[in-house]
């Protein structure tokens, strides 16, 4: 997935930085992403959501707010106003460069903002919001005790997340004063709201309030036991695939955004989440799965293992060859079924020359259904061993590697 670095201008005119994560293959649609209060284009949840949403073909633009992260300007300064105005901005950086969103992605005060900048945008016909809060002061719970201060000094130094920001007065009064219960009444584009019921940071509550102010079409997702920032890997997953599956009702995308396929003849396999083991599997244009590990290794168990695929392959593979030769001969075949297991045994157990060695072993369990004779039923048994899978896996193999460089 080619990932862009690049500045846009923001609100008041200072650079933005921003990272814009592309589809490796055709481009559905484009994503604006807004994160949240005091967080970065570069938390987790909003990197691998970008990186997920971009291997279902949709472009993303993640970018800093004014005072944070990489992007310039002073963060007391700033306001809820002006996380719109920059969310506005980026919008027209990404029309100048012909991507215009036409998806709204915000994380919790960046959910407010998106849900607030959206009438700005005339591509934008989706918007997303996750753990939003439906009152935008709310985020002031979060340094409750300073706020005397701030009202007294107009500004305080205040602690969050194990960082320091200076949090002006402005901002207390913009968020105290900011109703979002009218730009969601007019909202005029489809609305996915999704929340995770046990969120400590912003209440479930606010959810139900967003969606009751919606006007149809709406929609609500549970993130079930995720945190506030997502931060698990299986839930960000999970959170951008639901929004690539409910977007394309409203992106105009022809078909359901699959990752971009590899050409035809080629199985590409693209890692899906550099944290874990989470990997996209597609065979030329039209088929994708997922591959993963068990929890046990280290992995999400969002996909079947490597080892899982290769038994996979010979389970099919046996199961048609079955099926092709039941055809031809017009015998009265009704189902087939194959269970297979893989396991390493000690070469001198498989009648190996070297019995010091381990060798792969596979068994399977095939279940033939139908009013079958035995003499069918065996001869049924033996094709499965002309299966070309099973003629590979007992043949010699050869594997050759090149490296190909990044661009």
């Amino acid at each position: 997935m080619p990932t862009e670095r690049i500045t846009f201008t923001g609100h008041d005119g200072t650079d933005l930085a921003a990272r814009l994560d592309l589809p490796d293959g055709p481009h559905l649609g484009t994503a604006l992403f807004a994160h949240c209060f005091t967080c970065g284009k570069d938390i987790p949840a909003a990197r691998r959501i970008a990186g997920r949403l971009a291997a279902m073909g949709i472009a993303v633009l993640r970018f800093d707010f004014t005072g944070l992260g990489h992007s310039g300007g002073e963060f007391e300064n700033t306001s809820f106003t002006s996380n719109v105005a920059d969310l506005t901005a980026a919008a027209r950086y990404l029309e100048g460069r012909g991507l215009a969103p036409g998806l709204l992605i915000g994380h919790s005060l960046g959910g407010a903002a998106v849900l607030r900048a959206a009438h700005t945008m005339p591509s934008v016909k989706a918007v997303v919001t996750i753990g939003a809060p439906f009152d935008p002061g709310h985020v002031t719970h979060n340094f409750s005790e300073s706020l005397p201060e701030i009202a007294r000094k107009g500004w305080a130094e205040v602690s969050l997340g194990g960082r320091s920001f200076r949090v002006g007065k402005q901002f207390i009064d913009d968020v105290a004063e900011s109703e979002l219960a009218p730009a969601i009444a007019g909202l005029r584009r489809a609305l996915l709201v999704m929340h995770a019921p046990r969120d400590a940071i912003v209440g479930v509550d606010s959810a139900t309030r967003i969606f009751t102010a919606a006007r149809h079409p709406k929609s609500f997702v549970t993130l079930d036991d995720a945190d506030h920032l997502i931060s698990r890997p299986a839930d960000a997953s999970y959170a951008a695939e639901v929004i690539a599956a409910w977007a394309t009702r409203y992106l105009d995308i022809a078909e359901p955004a699959p990752p971009p396929g590899a050409p035809e003849g080629i199985v590409r396999v693209v890692e899906a989440d550099p944290d874990g083991f989470l990997q996209d599997v597609l065979h030329g244009p039209s088929h994708h799965a997922l591959a993963d590990e068990p929890l046990g290794y280290g992995g999400t168990n969002r996909g079947m293992s490597p080892y899982g695929f290769l038994a996979a392959g010979l389970g099919a593979c046996t199961s048609m060859t079955i099926r092709l030769y039941a055809r031809r001969r017009k015998w009265p075949l009704t189902g087939v079924s194959v269970d297979v297991r893989h396991d390493k045994i000690h070469a001198q157990d498989a009648d190996a020359p070297d019995g010091a060695a381990k060798v792969d072993s596979f068994h399977r369990d095939i279940t033939l259904s139908g009013d079958l004779d035995p003499d069918q039923r065996r001869k049924l048994l033996e094709i499965a061993d002309k299966c070309p899978v099973h003629r590979t896996l007992e043949a010699s193999s050869q594997v050759t590697t090149a490296l190909i460089l990044a661009e």
